[in-house]
């Protein structure tokens, strides 16, 4: 875990300044599944950071992949479905995913919080771009990029801890 943590931070440290998601947000969001399982949340909340972490992995990569210059073609759909598959498909073949008892309006805990979570994250950081764009190039408030994605993953959390308590 230690070298897997080690790792990260050498990551986050060494990442351009301008990337479409922030580190501090990426390290929220990954702070939350780690928290979230440590203390047996719900598979809906723990879903709902996966999503969310998710999608910022696959933005740091598309941006580093622009970057680089390594824009193939259907890079963006292939860099979703890679990563999507890397997080689901493993979840599926331990049962973690498809549980019988494990469902909430007839689909599975954990992929509702991973698909809601996904996309409330795309959305509200792509909102954010929007915004900065339309001022300027300025956020309107401190720390704006970290708090657009990460509100809604901790809106989703609140819902989903009183519906299924």
């Amino acid at each position: 875990m230690l070298v897997i943590l080690s790792v990260v931070v050498l990551f986050l440290i060494s990442a351009p300044t301008a990337l479409a998601v922030c580190p501090v947000c990426t390290i929220a969001v990954a702070g939350g599944v780690g928290l979230s399982r440590y203390l047996g949340i719900d598979d809906t909340i723990a879903g709902v950071w996966i999503g969310g972490l998710t999608v910022s992995m696959i933005m740091w990569t598309i941006d580093w992949l622009k970057a680089k210059k390594w824009n193939f073609k259907f890079y963006i759909p292939v860099t979703y479905l890679a990563y999507f598959a890397m997080i689901v498909v493993p979840l599926v073949w331990s049962d973690i995913i498809g549980h019988p008892l494990n469902k909430i309006w007839g689909v599975d805990k954990l992929l509702l919080g991973i698909i809601l979570g996904s996309v409330a994250f795309y959305e509200f950081g792509s909102w954010y771009l929007v915004l900065k764009a339309k001022n300027g190039g300025k956020a309107y408030f401190p720390f704006q990029k970290v708090v657009m994605p990460i509100a809604p993953l901790i809106i989703l959390s609140i819902i989903f801890y009183f519906i299924t308590r």
